[in-house]
């Protein structure tokens, strides 16, 4: 135990005069001679000295511990968490952010901008994914619209746009309207709906996948500025308009926080910019004051295109599939039937396996030489000899751009063009059905061939035997949750005549699409 600091300085005078008295003593016994005593005088002022230094040493290093002494003889201080609520200070509980729940669709509400001239027919693209009971969301006319009782349970409220002629427009090529639409996110939001993360928008001829969409959408923190969407299939158009404008026919969303934005400076924002063409580069426009850029999702489709979906369709991007546009410009999706009926169709393996649908998986029948694509519950292609997946993965150009021309140039992505040969012609087989098997956790999807193909004279064996596809797959909805990468398939064996069965899954370990 350390002494007391009065008690150290005592002990070391003590020594110190002890030292000094046995010093004198032994020069008087030993030295009578004065050369002699005044050597060891100077001999004994160096020790002294010496003595000296370590006596101060030993008192500098008392006081520490004197010092450390006293601070540990008193009883320690623990500091006590005191919770106080204070206008100024916030809480330790009340700092600490709580618990938020995933984006689900009820976070979500619709803007759709509609047209009464054509409302009678495309309303029925709306009611094809609207779902009453779980979604939040206006349609947006320039005037009432007869109600028909029958749509009130199937489709969302109808409101008419205020006035905007107070606004200029002066692009000769359009049509004003484009200003009401562009308007419907900002009037969507004065409606003061609660609990809103993001606003989409969407025209009255999009049709939306909801289980996809929030998928997309859960990647993002809504309490920042996003605004995601997708550019359009033609190159001209994003030319002609912006690479970093979303296209609202394929869809758009916008967070919370950049809609009040956004809602605050729109009305100016309008204002210098009267001879822009459509509500999408208003909204661009409107973008780019407020600074943020487009975040691209490709799962929303525009489809600036004519024709057949085919290629697009078949080929389609490592994404979920959110949005698909301009349905009453293109074929419909499946043949032989009107594009509603398609679409219906279509809401088959949507219902059981969203993220999964229309997925491009690639695989070979070795035995026979075929290469098989498919686009799950949509379309399987076979083909005859083997094409790599690199050619495999790229849209068939079956469609021309939106100036209805052949030109492969007109797209902002690779194309490939499809044969001439009546032998590399694919055998397209569409889907007809799709189940869910319970017991096995699967999905039987069923494909049918309803075009017929040339002739053709290759010595090999041709796929003209095969009359039905049966796909199975499970579904997996945490595909997006993983990196990107297609799922294999692989050819099953089978004994069913006409039949060629095969399996869609996740691809296994060191799987590898090979010739």
């Amino acid at each position: 135990m350390i002494k007391p600091f009065g008690a150290s300085i005592y002990h070391l005078f003590v020594l110190i005069k002890h030292l000094k008295i046995t010093t004198m003593s032994t020069m008087k016994n030993n030295f009578k001679d004065q050369d002699h005593l005044y050597s060891s005088w100077s001999f004994s002022k160096l020790m002294a000295f010496f003595f000296l230094l370590i006596s101060i040493s030993y008192l500098f290093y008392s006081l520490r511990f004197v010092s450390h002494s006293f601070d540990c003889d008193q009883t320690p201080h623990i500091p006590t968490i005191t919770h106080r609520i204070s206008s100024n200070t916030p809480s330790e509980e009340e700092s600490t952010p709580p618990f938020e729940e995933v984006t689900n669709i009820s976070h979500i509400v619709f803007g759709i901008g509609a047209s009464a001239k054509l409302w009678k027919q495309r309303k029925e693209y709306i009611k094809l994914w609207w779902r009453p009971n779980e979604m939040r969301g206006v349609v947006w006319l320039e005037q009432k619209v007869k109600a028909e009782p029958q749509d009130e349970n199937f489709l969302p409220p109808l409101r008419i746009s205020s006035d905007t002629s107070r606004f200029k427009y002066k692009n000769p090529k359009g049509h004003r309207s484009a200003i009401r639409i562009s308007r419907i996110v900002s009037e969507t939001l004065r409606l003061g709906m609660e609990d809103v993360r993001w606003f989409v928008m969407g025209d009255d001829d999009t049709v939306f996948v909801a289980e996809n969409l929030v998928k997309v959408l859960q990647k993002y923190d809504h309490n920042q500025f996003y605004y995601i969407g997708s550019s359009s299939e033609s190159h001209l158009q994003n030319i002609y308009f912006s690479y970093n404008m979303a296209y609202g026919g394929g869809g758009f969303a916008i967070s919370y926080p950049l809609a009040v934005a956004l809602e605050k400076m729109q009305d100016r924002c309008i204002q210098r910019y009267p001879g822009l063409y459509g509500s999408d580069d208003r909204i661009q426009a409107c973008m780019a004051e407020l600074g943020v850029p487009l975040t691209k999702e490709k799962g929303f489709h525009q489809f600036d295109v004519y024709g057949n979906l085919l290629g697009l369709l078949a080929a389609h991007p490592v994404t979920p599939l959110v949005s698909l546009h301009h349905l009453d410009v293109v074929e419909p999706i499946f043949p032989n039937v009107s594009r509603v009926q398609a679409l219906k169709r279509l809401k088959g393996p949507m219902k059981l396996d969203p993220a999964g649908l229309i997925q491009q998986s690639i695989c070979y029948d070795k035995a026979r030489t075929w290469t098989i694509s498919v686009s799950w519950g949509y379309a399987v292609q076979i083909f005859r000899g083997t094409f790599s997946a690199r050619e495999m993965e790229m849209p068939a150009r079956t469609f021309l751009n939106w100036y209805k021309r052949a030109d492969y140039t007109a797209y902002p992505f690779n194309t490939r063009p499809v044969s001439r040969h009546v032998c590399q012609k694919p055998f397209v087989y569409y889907l007809s059905k799709a189940v869910y098997d319970e017991g096995a956790n699967e999905t039987a999807s069923q494909y049918v061939r309803v075009q017929q193909n040339p002739d053709c004279k290759w010595k090999m064996e041709d796929p003209t035997q095969i009359k039905v596809v049966e796909v199975y797959k499970k579904p997996d909805p945490h595909l997006w949750d993983k990196a990107p990468r297609r799922n294999c398939c692989r050819v099953r064996r089978t004994k069913k005549k006409g039949t060629m069965v095969i399996d869609v899954g996740e691809c296994r370990e060191d799987e590898v699409v090979e010739l």
